[in-house]
């Protein structure tokens, strides 16, 4: 099913590439140009990256067949990191203008339309477009993006991608940095085609592994070319619940018309939540043993979630968010022991000890049966390992910002200001304001306004009520109303 899945959304990308050559060739304002090259650029990319999962998939199976003999009972007992939610967020990318760019504006206006693209695995996000020039210091993608399958060997990819404005558009052809070409055409078929390149058809391209990736055709139409223009690659170690700067490998030479003086790094904020510290990870009913604590005896309802083991009276009290009757501190200098009951000799329950200053301090909960008891001690190692893995994730909560959904992009309609509307010829009656005014106002007849007496008349005189009345008879001044033709500059 996951396969079937991925496949369909390929065959979305497909059709979606499609529509956005069909769109470049035909649309014929910049801006709808750059967001139609934007799109065939995002589209090849998440081909490209489905059609490696697919792969990688593949090559799992066949792994596991072979290295499995026949008289195996089953898999072997493989112990996996759960997985957790990334966010980058806040990033920015400083410029490094020259002093007679930036502060005498001097020399040719360079103009760039850059965005960025992100991938972890096989889920790949594209943040807005924004037009730079020598006006901007650095470049502000403020937007959070997710990535919420991520596992602790995750690899996030930022990839920086510019396109020059010089002359309306920059017109260029894609740089050839990958290594294979697909050899037939992505049409209708285009999903069969593929399909019978993931299962190394004869005459299929070389299949994408884990070196050389595939490069989708190039569409041959004419508009703005969208290229790399620097990039990096953020791992678990870069993760910190604050902003940090990060190295960029620069792609580009000065002398591109692409390219964009950078400062050689990106600031942005790196945070992960595993779902181990996220959500709950085990909860039910335990019998803290005899001892000193004021709930020694009780029949508690435990939920192990983060770094701590909630205690409450009652399951009511978990789902309402109350304060616990107690709490057991779950980290990674935690130590988890099986407990025997009194008199029985079988393990029944659990020992959590944890040392605070100088003295340890052991709680031991008694389960209602063996099987529970090895159930809860079945999710104390996973949760340990979990946190062995995600590391420095696992010392408290990050907090992940939340992005607003996602909207097209709209292009602005050529709607003139009310200035315009209103720039009509001296010679006209004073009235095409009034009409324009009143059809703003949603067809409301404002009456008389104030401001007529200024352009018709003598003096407007004010009654004692406070409202201003036009005067009898009405005169027209002698002059018109000059055309001006800054504002439209």
């Amino acid at each position: 099913p996951q396969d079937t899945e991925i496949q369909r959304k390929m065959e979305r990308e497909l059709r979606l590439r499609e529509g956005a050559c069909k769109l470049l060739a035909a649309c014929s304002r910049r801006e709808q140009a750059l967001e139609a090259a934007k799109s065939l650029l995002v589209c090849n990319s998440r081909v490209l990256a489905y059609m490696a999962e697919l792969q990688r998939r593949k090559e799992a199976q066949v792994l596991r067949r072979t290295t499995r003999r026949p008289s195996d009972a089953g898999p072997t007992d493989e112990r996996l990191p759960c997985r957790g939610t990334v966010c980058i967020s806040d990033l920015r990318i400083p410029l490094m203008w020259k002093d007679t760019e930036y502060f005498r504006n001097k020399g040719e206006l360079h103009r760039c339309a850059v965005f960025c693209l992100l991938q972890l695995g096989a889920e790949i996000h594209d943040t807005p477009m924004v037009l730079v020039d020598r006006t901007l210091t650095d470049i502000c993608f403020e937007s959070a993006v997710l990535f919420s399958e991520a596992g602790p060997d995750f690899e996030l990819k930022v990839e920086l991608y510019s396109a020059g404005l010089a002359g309306g558009s920059a017109q260029g052809s894609t740089p050839r940095k990958l290594a294979t070409r697909l050899s037939t055409s992505l049409g209708r078929s285009s999903g069969k085609r593929v399909r019978a390149a993931m299962d190394g058809a004869p005459g299929s391209p070389p299949g994408n592994g884990a070196t050389s990736p595939l490069l989708l055709p190039a569409p041959s139409v004419p508009g703005p070319k969208f290229h790399l223009l620097a990039h990096a690659v953020l791992s678990l170690a870069e993760v910190q619940d604050g902003f940090r700067t990060h190295d960029l490998a620069i792609t580009s030479n000065e002398e591109s018309s692409f390219w964009l003086p950078l400062y050689g790094s990106m600031c942005c904020r790196l945070a992960a939540q595993p779902r181990c510290m996220a959500a709950p990870v085990t909860s039910g009913f335990l019998r803290l043993q005899p001892g000193a604590e004021a709930q020694s005896g009780a029949r508690l309802y435990c939920v192990l979630r983060g770094t701590d083991l909630l205690c409450y009276h009652d399951p009511s009290e978990a789902e309402a968010g109350l304060e616990p009757a107690l709490t057991i501190a779950v980290n990674k200098e935690t130590r988890i022991r099986a407990a025997e009951r009194e008199g029985r000799g079988q393990p029944h329950g659990m020992a959590v000890t944890n040392r605070y200053g100088g003295e340890e301090v052991t709680h031991t909960l008694l389960a209602e049966s063996r099987a529970e008891a090895q159930r809860w001690m079945e999710a104390f190692w996973q949760h340990f390992y979990d946190m062995s893995q995600w590391k420095q994730c696992c010392d408290e909560l990050m907090k992940i910002e939340m992005p607003p959904p996602r909207r097209p992009p709209t292009m602005l309609p050529r709607q003139g200001s009310l200035y315009h509307e209103m720039a009509i010829d001296p010679a006209d009656d004073i009235e095409a304001v009034t009409d324009i005014l009143t059809q703003r106002a949603g067809g409301r007849v404002p009456g008389t306004p104030p401001w007529l007496c200024l352009f018709e008349g003598p003096p407007m005189h004010t009654s004692h009520s406070g409202r201003a009345c036009s005067p009898s008879p009405p005169t027209r001044r002698p002059w018109g109303r000059p055309r001006t033709l800054s504002l439209d500059a």
